[in-house]
């Protein structure tokens, strides 16, 4: 049921009350018309004290009032404290409707919120990129979006006071400037017109008692997404003013849109130094858009088609994986084991609480270990394209604290700012030439790849982040690969950090006249090869687009569980490896069996399924035996460079599964 205000009603109720000026009073209108059921459960609730936001659409004040919308856009500062009044205005009228109820109390702090979404505020020229902010975009309604890569403290600071004129007895408001650290200024004389339209001219001032209004405050930094630059630009920031009930609504990491007004701010005075003006923004509204990706771009059409596919290929669902695998990185030729490893990596298992309470990882974390130009920093760039947060970069440009969170001091306070595992959060973190990382900083990143959190003491700030993401890994082996040395030898890498790696895959460029003559006819064949035809075939190989989409679906749709069977064999291969882990003792441990579940899982989602089957197990176990230089099954897979798409994947399937289960020694449990 909509709620409807009498509107004989309103306007007898607005003439009761004290005057407000003719904006105020097109504004309460407007909010009556439009946003009455807002102002009721804001009536209905129950504590006073709280400061209560009012979502008004842009778009919808333009359609109903042009210029009060114009005068929003090109004024804000003003009309924006004219809405906060209209809304109080609105609520109290709401309010006098709702005392049958006995339910209603009177609200002080009602602040409205303009949601830009839809509206003309996202062109150009309003929703500028960061770096682009000019002076031509101040004192304007803008809309800024970026990741929010520092957080500051919440504060509380005065704000508005009411003052009255001895002289007159007029009452009036005096707001704090921020320009000057939000010291109050009075006028010079009094602003009242008095009764003859001449000022009373009164310069003696009085600060009524108990009428200092408090805020809560927080600094926050958000910077460009490095997604929209070019090559060769320097993602720039902008710090922006949080008041009331937009405090603490964001954590580093965030991706936001951001709607507020620019303005100035002093720097601290500082001996010798010149008094500059920083560019700040004061945020009128933050919009989270972490969650919002996933609803946005998988509408039901497209869940329509995802079904249907794997409808066609019911009964043989291996060709149809190997089409949805043909999409990943297609300019790179084969490398069938490097495909299926990403796409598991980025689909993940299932994160879940053992017995004490402590949260397993869903996250996999790969690393590619191969000669140069086997394609690795080709297949980091894709992943990261895939994932809908990812931060790249490079083990000669990252240092424990850029990776990992930094403490800064900013106007003689300590904050922390985000590094590159906090700001992908819920997304993919890829580290190319991870083997250039000096020890000290690689072995930072141990906590947050396994417990996914990143624990800081710095400069009195003792706390917890969250890093919930997927490590992409990419190093050179350390001079020419030996095959008779262990991982940790030919990468340089440490044990404890080659085990936290669910999937580690060697890429040897070894001679192969064959594989040579296939692989550049491929890379030749490219530049001629129109690849604007299979862009609606899912048979085809999958574009881009649709790639995100999928593997967004599965993530979110698909809770995989394991059969007995798939079970059994993940035990028993652990089992196996167990005993015969004299070379490679540092990958076979505990977290290898928790390696292989995630991997079930994430093949499980992959395959459209809630259920994780025996496919699904050896499948995983096919993986981990690719990662292996000296592993308890012997050439069942390869070289993962020469690894190539099967043309009749079941019927390899089939092979693999029948040597697989001989070495487990459970043949005659199995097979059927």
């Amino acid at each position: 049921m909509i709620y409807r205000p009498n509107a004989a009603r309103f306007f007898s109720s607005l003439a009761a009350m004290a005057e407000p000026s003719p904006p105020v009073k097109s504004m309460a209108a407007f909010l009556l018309r439009r946003h009455s059921d807002q102002l009721r459960s804001i009536s209905l609730s129950s504590d006073a004290k709280l400061h209560y936001p009012l979502y008004v659409d842009f778009a919808e004040l333009m359609e109903d009032d042009p210029p009060l919308a114009q005068s929003v856009f090109s004024q804000p500062t003003q009309h924006l404290r004219f809405f906060d009044d209209a809304a109080f205005w609105a609520h109290k009228i709401v309010l006098g409707d709702l005392k049958g109820c006995n339910s209603g109390i009177e609200k002080k702090s009602i602040h409205v919120r303009i949601n830009v979404s839809g509206s003309p505020l996202e062109c150009p020229e309003a929703s500028p990129r960061i770096g682009n902010l000019r002076v031509k975009h101040r004192g304007i309604l803008l809309t800024l979006k970026g990741t929010v890569i520092r957080s500051g403290a919440i504060k509380m600071y005065e704000g508005e006071r009411w003052y009255i004129c001895q002289k007159c007895k007029h009452k009036f408001l005096v707001y704090p400037e921020l320009e000057a650290r939000n010291s109050v200024s009075l006028p010079s004389f009094c602003p009242s017109q008095g009764q003859r339209s001449k000022p009373c001219e009164g310069t003696k001032f009085k600060e009524l008692e108990d009428s200092i209004i408090c805020h809560d405050y927080q600094e926050i930094k958000i910077q460009e997404n490095t997604q929209v630059l070019g090559v060769g630009a320097i993602p720039r920031s902008v710090p922006m003013i949080l008041k009331d009930d937009l405090v603490d609504l964001v954590k580093a990491g965030d991706d936001v849109v951001v709607t507020g007004v620019l303005t100035a701010k002093w720097s601290p005075d500082l001996k010798d130094v010149r008094c500059d003006l920083d560019p700040v923004l004061i945020a009128n509204n933050v919009r989270r858009t972490n969650e919002l990706k996933s609803d946005i771009d998988i509408p039901d059409d497209v869940i329509m088609k995802f079904k249907q596919f794997w409808s066609d290929f019911k009964d043989t669902p291996l060709k149809g994986r190997n089409a949805i695998l043909q999409g990943i990185c297609p300019q790179i030729f084969g490398l069938f084991t490097v495909k299926l490893a990403v796409a598991l990596t980025l689909i993940g298992g299932v994160q879940h609480v053992d017995a004490s309470g402590t949260k397993v990882r869903g996250e996999s974390h790969l690393l590619l270990v191969g000669d140069p130009g086997t394609g690795k920093s080709q297949f980091l760039k894709f992943a990261a394209k895939l994932s809908n947060r990812s931060v790249i970069t490079t083990g000669l440009g990252s240092t424990s604290a850029g990776l990992t969170v930094t403490a800064v001091k900013d106007g003689g306070e300590w904050m922390l700012e985000a590094g590159a595992l906090v700001l992908a959060d819920g997304g993919i973190c890829c580290i190319d030439e991870f083997d250039s990382m000096r020890e000290h900083d690689r072995s930072t990143i141990h906590e947050a790849m396994e417990q996914q959190t990143i624990s800081v003491a710095k400069a009195g700030l003792v706390t917890t982040l969250s890093t919930r993401t997927i490590v992409f890994g990419a190093t050179n082996p350390k001079g020419h690969y030996d095959p008779d040395q262990s991982l940790s030898v030919n990468t340089t890498l440490s044990g404890p950090l080659l085990s936290r790696f669910d999937i580690v895959l060697v890429l040897l460029d070894t001679k192969n006249p064959e594989w040579d003559a296939v692989v550049s006819s491929h890379i030749l064949a490219e530049g001629e090869s129109d690849k604007g035809s299979y862009d609606e075939d899912l048979a085809n190989i999958w574009p881009l687009s649709m790639l995100q989409r999928y593997i967004q679906f599965v993530k979110g749709y698909f809770r995989p569980v394991l059969t007995k069977e798939a079970e059994k064999v993940i035990s028993s291969y652990y089992q196996l490896q167990r005993k015969s882990a004299t070379h490679n003792a540092a990958r076979t441990t505990v977290r290898m069996l928790e390696s292989l579940i995630r991997l079930a899982q994430a093949h499980a989602r992959l395959m459209f399924r809630n259920e994780v089957t025996r496919l699904d197990a050896i499948t995983a176990i096919l993986c981990i035996e690719a990662s292996m230089t000296t592993s308890a099954i012997v050439d069942s897979v390869g070289n993962a460079l020469h690894s190539n798409f099967a043309e009749n994947p079941d019927q390899e399937y089939t092979k693999q599964k029948r040597l697989i289960l001989e070495k487990l020694r459970s043949i005659d449990d199995f097979l059927t």
